[in-house]
């Protein structure tokens, strides 16, 4: 076959994707002898022979032996692009690739082919904020898909634990074989918090079924058992039924309401007969209950008309002048307040904060009342006015003698000082005046 023209038409750039521009049998050709060669910048190197084939066969063959591994260049660097290749094992196919190319017996631009391969390393540090933008991505992916698998499980274990104890066999027992079904179809989780899940989940069910055949085994000796306990529910109540400890027994009176509930069902006529016996117990307490809570309302309204006529004289008190008097009559005010009995919570609430109201004000009263008469407080005023005043005449008197002696800034400062305690003389006289004779 003759030589090919060695000219590159089109220049390969140092890339993947640029290793295949062009025509790669240019840099090929097949000797007389069928002997395939490559041409590098290095001279021509012999890359094999595909004997019986004509020369353009064994030319291909060769040429896509090039084709398949700059693909291989082209496919991890666009790996590498998209972020999808950790930069570690983008290092290691490299320096494979290397070696590839190294010893290819193929025929095309084994130049731009390694120097593609030399750009990868360069590629990856480019697009390495690119694999840890996906990678964070991927994780954040997987850690939501967990979560989500996550939660759904638990609803399915919390679902099956609410209905362990449940006795609605048929029902249930639906229920319980759907949520199975969801189970088996639901994504698997690590083993550890699949195997915990599942211990639960499977603990339920087994709960339930035991129960149930526990049940229909022993259904003639349940109901009797049911009917006992009603019996006992029945007895309690009916001790409770003349109960005048109204919170209280209300309180046992739905605790057996409950317990009832709980106890499942016994045999038909039995469970009538003593839920009405256990129902008049109910309804002759309740019946007293309301009666008399009808009856502290009419004697609650009765103190709220009290307390708001009362609250009117006290609020009457404001404003004052005498202090003392005022204090002794708020006192036989309050004392009257104190008596009366009962009132709705909700409406005391805004009678005694206008009480408290009135009470703060005179409390205050008193107090500014005592400062001022306070004997020890009065004295520590008239020593402060005697010491401002002594300060003045102090400071008066080396005025005039720097006056005398010529000394005009001395005498300057004295009059400043003496002036600024007369400042503070006048506030103190004030304070003073404020004392109560």
């Amino acid at each position: 076959m003759t030589d090919f023209n060695t000219t590159i038409t089109t220049p390969l750039v140092p890339s993947a994707a640029s290793a295949l521009i062009g025509d790669p049998a240019q840099f090929g050709r097949v000797g007389e002898d069928g002997t395939v060669y490559v041409r590098t910048p290095n001279g021509e190197k012999a890359v094999g022979s595909y004997p019986g084939k004509s020369a353009e066969e064994a030319l291909a063959y060769f040429v896509r032996k090039f084709e398949a591994l700059a693909s291989e260049v082209a496919l991890l660097a666009a790996r590498i692009r998209s972020g999808a290749m950790v930069p570690s094992d983008a290092h290691v196919a490299v320096n494979k690739l290397r070696h590839h190319v190294t010893e290819l017996n193929g025929v095309g631009d084994l130049a731009a082919l390694a120097a593609a391969v030399e750009q990868i390393p360069v590629l990856v540090e480019d697009h390495r904020g690119a694999y840890e933008a996906k990678k964070a991505a991927d994780n954040e992916a997987k850690a939501t898909q967990r979560a989500q698998v996550l939660v759904e499980k638990e609803k399915l274990v919390a679902e099956a634990e609410s209905l362990a104890d449940s006795q609605s066999w048929k029902t249930t027992g639906d229920r319980l074989k759907t949520l199975l079904d969801e189970w088996k179809v639901a994504p698997r989780l690590d083993k550890k918090t699949d195997a915990d899940l599942w211990k639960r989940f499977s603990a339920s069910r087994n709960k339930f079924d035991k129960h149930r055949r526990t049940h229909f085994a022993s259904l003639d000796a349940q109901q009797s058992k049911v009917s006992e306990q009603k019996i006992a529910l029945v007895t309690e109540a009916q001790t409770l039924a003349s109960s005048t400890d109204w919170v209280a027994t209300a309180r046992r009176f739905k605790a057996l309401m409950d317990l009832w509930k709980a106890s499942g069902r016994g045999k038909k006529a039995d469970d009538a007969k003593l839920w009405a016996r256990f129902k008049e117990s109910q309804d002759q307490f309740f019946a007293a209950k309301n009666a008399d809570l009808k009856k502290r309302g009419d004697v609650m309204s009765a103190n709220l008309a009290k307390r708001e006529a009362l609250i009117l004289e006290i609020e009457a008190l404001l404003p004052f002048t005498n202090i003392e008097e005022t204090r002794k009559v708020f006192r036989d005010l309050a004392r009257s307040w104190e008596r009366i009995g009962m009132t709705q919570r909700e409406k005391r609430g805004v009678l005694e904060a206008r009480f408290q109201a009135v009470e703060k004000e005179i409390k205050s009263a008193e107090e500014l009342h005592w400062r001022k008469s306070d004997p020890a407080a009065k004295a520590r005023a008239a020593d402060v006015v005697r010491q401002l005043t002594e300060a003045v005449d102090s400071y008066e008197k080396s005025s005039s003698k720097a006056v005398a002696n010529g000394n005009e800034k001395k005498a300057k400062e004295a009059r400043e000082s003496a002036d600024a305690r007369r400042v503070w003389l006048a506030e103190a006289e004030k304070a003073l005046a404020e004392f109560a004779n």
